[in-house]
């Protein structure tokens, strides 16, 4: 399809039919409002002789003029709509066989069904949206947290694009006197002060580099922050995250082993999304299946955040050391917390084994969380929770700065970052303009690609095919 031009009209549920009171049929394009008004019948007015903003009452009818419904039709005149086309929202009562027979008397009588992501990607093509800001449109109806929101609506706004602006306009000031010394390169005159440019291209790299390191955080509050429970066979991983989510997720028995592969879940404490990864007990693999996923908590270990080590009170000192020793050796304390679980206190007082605790994590050198815990009865839990909450404090301080969460955004940056270093490396080198500004440009165009100033067109059929057809 071209999305160059709009000269259709499109149509779609901006709702999902049959899930509550009501359903909104959205119909957007230069003749919405004519086709509109062929299935909607008002008693006075009809839809094409109102005003913009202005809602009217009416009843569908067939072509031969039986009721479909009643229903409630908002006109939106060009350019003040959410596509900036003239744009029809037909509130109809949620019956999925009312919904698709507006829908097809709005196709019959010209329009179309609209196809996944036309109505946002209308809204870019119009000018009344970026295309960072087109994307935020899908973060904040996917949001699942209040930090998620709260980033995805920043980014809604404007914040983000409005950085972006600022940097890419002094890196445009500087190429364009690049570009000139170029037309003089005869006359040997400079008319960029490289003094000034060093010094803008050591401003720009920090900030361009600090937008790409919020990624990690960004990522954090899109997908959850992710947390890792490891430990050995039967010390109550399973029983743990069943009772943290209040439900039966993971299959627990007193057989070793039972769980052989990871098995995720999200829940929000205080806003914050964090993404719960149950694995596979870490021993000795006694077969191919089991070996896999061994090597799965492993992984999954490396990438968390935060590593709950649950540790089986009823074990001996030796059985728990060697698997805590094994755990705090593949950690990472510069990214990484390790929150240390001892388990089972219901059945063994848990004083028995506080110098293994302090024993085994001590070489580690960073701070370790300790808890006594009853994954079964949820004693401790309360604290646990808390204690999540509070390694993440100074993500939740920042929800209202620009953090990234795009990992298409990222690249963008990294790639820009990596040409901005590459001009001040030429720089340093004395090189001719044409080198510096071919770098320069470079940066230009993946910062452009962001906020879509620069993006191929089979690019935007990807961001927009990810939206519901709705939107």
């Amino acid at each position: 399809m071209n999305y160059s031009s709009f000269e259709d009209t499109i149509a779609a549920p901006a709702t999902i039919p049959g899930t509550g009171a009501v359903t909104i049929v959205r119909i957007s394009g230069p003749e919405a409002v004519a086709i509109a008004g062929k299935i909607v019948k008002c008693k006075t007015r009809s839809l094409e002789a109102s005003d913009g903003y202005s809602v009217r009452y009416g009843l569908v009818c067939r072509e031969d003029g039986s009721i479909v419904d009643e229903v409630l039709a908002t006109v939106f005149r060009a350019p003040h709509s959410y596509t900036g086309e003239d744009s029809v929202e037909i509130s109809c009562h949620a019956s999925s066989y009312v919904a698709s027979e507006i829908l097809r008397l709005l196709c019959d009588s010209g329009a179309r069904m609209a196809e996944a992501g036309e109505f946002t990607r209308r809204a870019f093509v119009n000018g009344k949206m970026d295309l960072a800001q087109a994307e935020a449109v899908a973060d904040v109806i996917s949001s699942s947290s209040s930090a998620s929101l709260r980033v995805a609506m920043n980014q809604l706004r404007g914040g983000y694009s409005s950085e972006l602006k600022d940097i890419r306009e002094r890196l445009l000031e500087l190429a364009s006197l690049l570009e000139l010394e170029l037309d003089f390169s005869e006359e040997d005159v400079e008319f960029a002060d490289r003094e000034k440019l060093s010094l803008l291209l050591d401003e720009v790299i920090g900030h361009v580099s600090s937008l790409a390191y919020s990624f990690r955080q960004g990522n954090a509050i899109r997908n959850g922050v992710p947390v890792a429970i490891v430990g050995a066979v039967n010390a109550g991983k399973s029983t743990l995250l069943n009772t943290l989510l209040g439900d039966d997720r993971a299959i627990v028995s007193d057989i070793p082993g039972t769980t052989r592969d990871t098995v995720e879940e999200t829940m929000t404490l205080d806003g914050i999304l964090f993404r719960f990864i149950d694995t596979a007990g870490l021993r000795s693999a006694t077969d191919e299946i089991e070996r896999i996923g061994v090597s799965r908590s492993l992984k999954k270990l490396s990438e968390a955040s935060i590593v709950l080590a649950v540790l089986d009170s009823t074990a001996s000192e030796e059985e728990n050391e060697a698997i805590i020793s094994d755990i705090v050796s593949k950690i990472d304390f510069e990214s990484q917390k390790l929150f240390v679980l001892l388990n089972k206190v219901d059945i063994l007082a848990p004083n028995i084994n506080v110098k293994l605790l302090n024993k085994s994590v001590s070489s580690s050198g960073s701070k370790v969380v300790k808890l006594y815990i009853s994954a079964k009865e949820g004693f401790g839990l309360d604290s646990l929770k808390k204690e999540l909450v509070s390694t993440q404090k100074d993500l939740s301080s920042d929800f209202d700065n620009t953090i990234v969460t795009n990992l298409r955004h990222y690249e963008a940056l990294r790639k820009a970052v990596s040409a901005l270093e590459n001009v001040r490396s030429s720089m340093a080198l004395g090189l001719t303009p044409d080198l510096l500004a071919e770098d320069l440009r470079d940066a230009l165009r993946h910062l452009g690609s962001i906020t879509g100033e620069v993006t191929p067109d089979e690019v935007l059929g990807q961001i927009f095919g990810r939206f519901c057809i709705g939107k």
